[in-house]
């Protein structure tokens, strides 16, 4: 488990639900990741617009979502100077081909189809939070892209 203190993650889902389980897996997998929970796009660039900097670590980005979906927002993301290097991992129920395609070329940095159970999205997170991004490459190859638990 990495020990790098104080990280910060942003979560985008409009499941109540679903943000309740990561944060619950999240406290499991590490104790010094704090996590901030948007409930849709709106919300999420408002919470970059007010928080940023400092910027998280990750964001965690689901894409069917109200108001403003996920690829709007990762477009946003990718769009503005201060956010632009920030690792966004989409974070979604669907796994279809045109979708993870389309998000890898607008520069997500991760798909992670959301697990079926508790134990395998602890493993999804912990394999994000273990990623030292300073020395990753920004963009990884499209075979190693996406991740299905």
């Amino acid at each position: 488990m990495s020990t790098k203190p104080n990280r910060s993650i942003f979560l985008a889902d409009d499941d109540a639900d679903d943000c309740m389980l990561f944060q619950d897996a999240l406290k499991e997998v590490s104790t010094t990741t704090e996590l901030t929970t948007a409930n849709d796009g709106v919300e999420l660039i408002n919470l970059m617009q007010t928080s940023v900097p400092p910027p998280p670590d990750v964001i965690f980005l689901d894409l069917n979502m109200p108001r403003k979906n996920g690829f709007e927002c990762l477009e946003q993301i990718r769009k503005t100077k201060a956010w632009e290097s920030i690792p966004v991992v989409i974070f979604s129920t669907s796994g279809q081909e045109e979708m993870i395609r389309k998000v890898y070329e607008e520069g997500a940095n991760y798909f992670i189809r959301k697990p079926g159970s508790f134990l395998k999205l602890k493993q999804a997170i912990k394999q994000i939070l273990d990623i030292d991004w300073t020395k990753h490459t920004f963009k990884p190859a499209a075979e190693n892209f996406y991740c299905q638990y």
